[in-house]
């Protein structure tokens, strides 16, 4: 099972980084069948987040925004970039987002 749940949270990382994703292309990057792909999809449905998907020429799979978006999946270097930019940004080199940040 936690082969299934970090393939997963792998799809959802993949979706979160471009608009449209092809079975083909989820299936060779997860590196497993398009059925798995198509299961892995329906399991994150579950959890919540919403995944589209279109037939045909042109269709894929999407990341939908909306309205009870579970919490956001950052991978390593994309949460060193936030942390890198959240401490510049409390020092003051940003005006007005000290205390936010």
């Amino acid at each position: 099972m936690a082969g299934t749940t970090q393939r997963v949270l792998r799809l959802l990382s993949l979706l979160q980084t471009r608009p449209v994703w092809t079975g083909d292309e989820l299936a060779k990057r997860l590196e497993v069948t398009t059925r798995s792909v198509r299961r892995d999809v329906v399991r994150l449905r579950e959890l919540g987040y919403p995944v589209q998907a279109a037939h045909g020429v042109g269709g894929g799979y999407q990341l939908k925004a909306g309205k009870a978006m579970p919490p956001l999946l950052l991978d390593d270097d994309e949460a060193v970039a936030v942390a890198v930019c959240l401490r510049l940004a409390a020092g003051g080199s940003v005006a007005g987002l000290g205390e936010v940040a």
